[in-house]
């Protein structure tokens, strides 16, 4: 998921979480800044598989992800938007601010979903596109985390809608393709006249 703005994740009705001041974080060497692959790309479009085991690659991975998502800067980030059709996902809807906002899903599955709510969304692989997206007003999930121990974790407004999101990604589905009519079909005819022009 995208960021921008210039209100707090919370206050924010957009999901452009709203926090435009990053704090400052240290990398480790090994860590790196990957591609963000856009919408069109044959991975994003495909459904994920499970992660076997937590591995050293894994764990490299996902610590690429995490400096990938802060850098664009964005409050989720998924595998497959990377290049790596797998079922992780990070998400920090505080962009670094919170110290405990950071979290890592690996294999995630929904338990319960329930409530509605309508707000706009942008992505990282769409960038400069939004729309308004129907999501789950609350969500309880289970994942492994990076140690490989299964965690369960309830959310409600924007950390819901940034859960469903990301699954999506999962599953080869965009924001983009939950759209209905006319605004998915100029989304995508804009999407692909910028790519015919070798500008996407």
């Amino acid at each position: 998921m995208a960021c921008g703005g210039s209100r707090t994740a919370f206050q924010s009705k957009n999901i452009l979480c709203g926090l435009c001041e990053l704090c400052v974080r240290s990398s480790s060497p090994r860590d790196m800044i990957r591609p963000i692959l856009k919408y069109g790309d044959s991975v994003l479009h495909e459904k994920a598989r499970a992660v076997d085991a937590i591995t050293p690659d894994i764990d490299r991975l996902v610590n690429d992800m995490i400096e990938t998502m802060y850098a664009a800067p964005g409050v989720g980030l998924a595998a497959p938007q990377v290049g790596e059709p797998l079922r992780i996902f990070v998400v920090d809807i505080s962009i670094g601010r919170d110290p405990n906002g950071l979290m890592v899903l690996v294999n995630p599955e929904f338990l319960e979903r329930d409530g509605v709510q309508l707000e706009d969304e942008g992505c990282l692989s769409v960038p400069g596109f939004n729309a308004t997206v129907v999501r789950p007003l609350r969500a309880v999930i289970k994942a492994l985390d990076r140690e490989g121990h299964e965690r369960q974790l309830e959310a409600d407004g924007l950390l819901a809608r940034a859960f469903q999101h990301e699954m999506d990604h999962l599953e080869g589905t965009l924001f983009v393709d939950r759209l209905r009519g006319i605004k998915r079909d100029l989304i995508v005819r804009k999407i692909r006249k910028l790519s015919r022009a070798g500008k996407w």
